[in-house]
């Protein structure tokens, strides 16, 4: 959707929102809140067919759709790894042949070879040709130790409601009247083979205001879920009830968290009856990540009396929280003030913790030592310098699977102990030639003097400033750490490759309000201090200006789902800064959030506009209420999928409509499945990436 631009005002200084007014019922683009109705799909369709016109046709469209697909479908990409079953291990596959995904399996040590024999389990898209559905993979749960059962998911278009349905692994079939719940978005988890724990929609008053469950009840085989009996109620206030299973070697552990907000939790237990469940005592801020022998690990995420810092592992004892004895706390790991803990997992003897070092990955192993308990550790080199995932783990084997890569450097997937050498399982093929580029971390200056790393990617020997791509999210603790530009930036494919292909700079920040750098990092943008993630973006941005990489109005800015209240706020505060403006899956409209789909459970990163105090902060940069007339904005391409049952599409499409209504240009493309993540499969995928290099091309370098 494009529209020729009024005359306007163009701003060569920042502007300063100031607190409005509570819109209350003034807003004339409401209807467009109307998810599937009619007027509001016409209007969706006639602005998509705008974009289609404008970017479809346009020379090399076709070009980039093409060779993003072959990059998404190659058969060459790492067969990632699922769950270990034994002596089996799976994977989850999609290529042209398979663009709804193969979900297989084969014997672990053929895998580790790099020599995987495949045997389809379940065929995604023959299920969904033979079910008449359009169905989306989900994932499964399959029963430790003989995993012969399993809970499989699906999603009818790619919503984050899902159908879950009782499988036999052995008959590869689902089961006969087996379990099976309707669409919702549930949780459920095994307790043993023939009971389950299940928070779903029970009917009136049992989902939350967010749109999650509220209650949890157990389910016996053979009985209706309506038989099935409470055991945990949340209030309605609360984000949702979620049920899971911690294994530690052969024992299972059924837990139960309630979210009381988007960071306190309360997690319950199952008694030594082996039916009730009670509170333990994880502070509500932590995070349990994982268990090993018998030990709980636990995240801090504020301090926690005497000695156990904010960003710090401590470990307690689930015996003591089971009988609801006093447990002693002890320490697990202290990261650097350099360092954050991202990422924990569990063998049978060793905690593999996966630190960011600066945004850098490092991985320790750390064991408990006999018989004091304490923890000891120590670093396993993986790869300098690159971003570092935990894949899954080899639990009696005490091996990961570990991933490292850059922005240069495929990723390769390793089997990593704590004695041997690394173990190459496979590695991605180069996909382009990158001897002519190189990545740079550079740390830009906020407003308030915080150093801001970001990383930067362009041709080598590039003089002169040039466009320039950042992207960034900077909200919810997720760290954006640097990975192969065929992945960059997310959901939009090989955008970031073309990108600098052209002989631009693909740039990634790594803004507060992200995981970077522990709790403070996330902290230092919560709430009422939101601008202060804003005013990170505008030094990045301004440094690529005063140091010749780019120019104003030649830096396009790019964000998804949370990122999209961030590309908002910055467009509309620094119109005269950025160039264009990709947003995907936005939240924009900061007074209407909380009442729309699971807007509710982010009151706790944003603020309840419902009070004043909060309303007062929120309405200095949500991005709906702060477009100015006679203010010419960066043009701006929004994607998003109508199935988005998380981030509602009326935040899009009001954007859209009232950039539009005040004559600025916009680009519009709301794709019909697909959920929160927008695209239902690489086909869809490959078109936006070639629609957004299009849209980049057209508006920061042919446009004079």
């Amino acid at each position: 959707m494009i529209r020729a631009s009024l005359a306007a005002l163009a701003l060569s200084c920042s502007i300063t929102a100031v607190a409005l007014a509570a819109p209350q019922d003034k807003d004339p683009w409401l209807w467009l809140e109307d998810i599937e109705g009619a007027k509001a799909l016409d209007w969706v369709r006639k602005e998509n067919a705008a974009t289609d016109r404008l970017i479809t046709g346009r020379p090399g469209f076709e070009a980039d759709r093409k060779r993003a697909r072959e990059i998404l479908d190659d058969d060459r990409q790492i067969a990632e790894p699922g769950e270990v079953m034994g002596d089996m291990i799976t994977n989850f596959w999609r290529d042209a042949a398979n663009p709804r995904g193969l979900w297989r399996q084969s014997p672990l040590d053929a895998w580790l070879a790099g020599k995987p024999v495949w045997t389809t389990l379940i065929d995604v898209d023959a299920l969904g040709k033979a079910e008449k559905q359009s169905w989306v993979w989900h994932g499964a749960d399959c029963l430790a130790p003989d995993y012969k059962r399993c809970l499989v998911s699906l999603s009818p278009g790619g919503t984050d409601a899902d159908i879950v349905r009782e499988w036999d692994r052995t008959t590869r079939s689902f089961v006969d009247d087996g379990f099976v719940l309707p669409q919702a978005k549930s949780s459920v988890t095994w307790e043993d083979a023939d009971t389950l724990l299940v928070a779903t929609d029970y009917g009136d008053g049992s989902m939350t205001a967010s749109g999650y469950p509220r209650i949890v009840k157990r389910w016996k085989r053979g009985t209706p879920l309506s038989a099935a009996t409470t055991v945990a109620e949340g209030e309605q206030a609360d984000v949702g009830m979620n049920v899971f299973a911690l294994v530690d070697g052969d024992r299972r552990w059924p837990m139960i968290s309630r979210g009381k907000t988007f960071y306190t939790t309360d997690y319950l237990i199952r008694g030594a009856d082996g039916e009730t469940y009670h509170s333990t005592t994880i502070p509500d801020t932590a995070s349990l990540r994982d268990v090993l022998d018998g030990q709980a690990i636990v995240f801090l995420n504020k301090d926690f009396g005497e000695g156990f810092p904010a960003g710090s592992l401590i470990s307690l004892s689930l015996e003591d929280m089971a009988a609801d004895r006093q447990v002693p706390i002890i320490p697990v790991m202290a990261p650097t003030k350099a360092q954050a803990i991202e990422d924990v997992s569990a063998t049978d003897n060793i905690l593999w913790v996966k630190a960011l070092d600066d945004v850098e990955g490092k991985l320790f192993a750390l064991r408990r030592d006999q018989p004091n308990g304490r923890w000891s550790q120590k670093e396993v080199p993986l790869a300098a310098n690159a971003t570092v995932n935990i894949a899954g783990t080899i639990g009696k084997r005490d091996t990961i699977l570990a991933s490292a890569e850059t922005m240069l450097m495929p990723p390769t997937l390793y089997a990593v102990s704590e004695t041997a050498p690394p173990q190459a399982v496979q590695s991605l093929p180069a996909t382009f030639d990158a001897s002519d580029m190189s990545v740079e971390k550079r740390f830009a200056t906020s407003k308030d003097g915080t150093k801001i790393p970001y990383f930067i990617a362009r041709k080598k020997g590039t003089t002169g400033p040039v466009p320039a791509l950042i992207h960034a999210y900077g909200g919810f603790r997720s760290a954006q750490t640097p990975g192969y530009l065929t992945g960059q930036p997310y959901r939009a494919g090989p955008l970031g490759l073309f990108w600098v292909e052209d002989g631009n700079a693909y740039v990634l920040a790594n803004i507060r309000g992200g995981g970077e750098y522990g709790p403070a990092w996330h902290q230092a943008a919560l709430r009422e201090k939101r601008q202060n993630s804003f005013d990170d973006l505008h030094a990045v941005a301004e440094d690529l200006v005063k140091t010749g990489v780019s120019a104003k109005g030649k830096i396009a800015i790019s964000g998804r789902s949370n990122g999209g209240v961030l590309v908002g706020a910055a467009m509309t505060q620094r119109p005269d800064l950025y160039g264009a403006v990709i947003s995907g899956s936005p939240i924009k409209d900061m007074w209407r959030y909380d009442k729309m789909l699971a807007g509710a459970s982010w009151v706790a990163e944003y603020g309840d506009p419902d009070v004043p105090e909060d309303w007062a902060f929120l309405s200095k940069y949500s991005p709906y209420h702060n477009i100015r007339k006679g203010v010419k904005y960066p043009p701006t391409f929004l994607y998003l999928s109508t199935k988005d049952d998380r981030v509602h599409p009326g935040h899009a499409r009001k954007f859209a409509a009232r950039l539009m209504e005040n004559g600025n240009r916009v680009y519009y493309h709301e794709y019909l499945e697909g959920g929160h993540s927008v695209g239902a499969d690489h086909a869809e995928d490959a078109v936006r990436a070639a629609m957004l290099h299009g849209f980049l091309l057209r508006e920061l370098v042919e446009r004079k």
